[in-house]
């Protein structure tokens, strides 16, 4: 008997150290950090290498964590192009980045990226991240996940705004109202916010 319950002891003790890791690795960065793994080399759908570094513009960048198959994305695109837009009239880089490396394969592969872009319309870089490691860093946990820097660090992460199914009853502009600031050298009044869409398809999962 004393046995059976050490095993089952040690069994729960494993379970929790798994899952207490998998926390830390999907921990959301803190905000005032730099920008993480900054120089990596991702590829672009225009075939080119490019890494957060190189796309991060004279005041900072935008960062949103995205793919081609999740149904929260697809309510989002016109808000995702619309800041996008704001951003980079604004002197703020933009990305997109598709870390579901689990689904690689299929919907959300380089072919399949590139041609969903062009059915959207993208003017923004829209970026491989091999084997999850830039979303493993900013602790990205779901698509849209968004998060922008100033010229020192992270100034704002979590969703677009506070309706994610219909854009027209937002109250709250998160996003928006973050660059606005970032822009105008002031300090953002809501820097966090939940991230709401679909888990990002690590291979682990």
């Amino acid at each position: 008997m004393k046995t059976k319950i050490k095993v089952l002891i040690c069994g729960i003790a494993v379970l929790f150290v798994a899952a207490a890791f998998k926390l830390i690795e999907h921990t959301e960065l803190e905000i005032g950090k730099p920008i993480p793994s900054a120089d990596a080399k991702m590829m672009d759908i225009s075939g080119k290498e490019v890494s957060l570094a190189d796309i991060k513009d004279e005041k900072g960048l935008l960062v949103i964590f995205s793919c081609n198959t999740c149904p929260y994305v697809k309510l989002s695109e016109a808000r995702i192009k619309e800041v996008a837009k704001f951003a980079k009239a604004n002197k703020i880089g933009v990305v997109l980045v598709n870390s579901n490396e689990a689904q690689r394969a299929d919907e959300d592969s380089f072919e399949e990226m590139k041609k969903y872009a062009k059915i959207q319309g993208y003017d923004f870089n829209y970026v491989v991240d091999k084997n999850s490691v830039v979303a493993n860093a900013f602790g990205a946990t779901r698509t849209p996940h968004c998060f922008l820097f100033d010229k020192k660090g992270l100034t704002y992460r979590g969703a677009i705004d506070d309706h994610i199914k219909d854009a027209n009853d937002a109250k709250e502009h998160f996003l928006k109202d973050a660059i606005y600031a970032v822009s105008n050298g002031k300090a953002v009044k809501t820097n966090s916010t939940k991230s709401v869409g679909c888990s990002i398809k690590r291979i682990e999962e």
